[in-house]
């Protein structure tokens, strides 16, 4: 499954570090909720992400609080890419299998 999609980077601040998310919208993180998978940690999902001319291979997550999966961006990815905490993120995400 790939899929495009675009949303508002936001922090969330931890204990130690801020982590910075990308949610996925509400129908595609249904769709991905659908196909039958192995169980992960945290209920991740292997993807691979494109954003601007960078791609990496990492796992998004559910995020309970606001029903969607959500994608981290690493700091190397936002700076490389000119993103800040309120940009909206333009992605494209490969579904993996595992």
């Amino acid at each position: 499954m790939i899929v495009d999609v675009a949303g508002v980077l936001f922090r969330w601040e931890s204990r130690r570090d801020d982590w910075y998310f990308v949610p996925l919208p509400e129908e595609v993180s249904a769709d991905i909720r659908e196909v039958p998978r192995p169980g992960r940690g945290f209920g991740s999902v292997p993807v691979r992400a494109t954003v601007g001319a960078t791609s990496w291979r990492t796992s998004i997550f559910p995020d309970a609080g606001r029903g969607v999966y959500v994608l981290p961006l690493k700091r190397s990815v936002r700076e490389r890419e000119g993103i800040s905490d309120g940009d909206t993120v333009r992605v494209r995400l490969d579904v993996l299998d595992g």
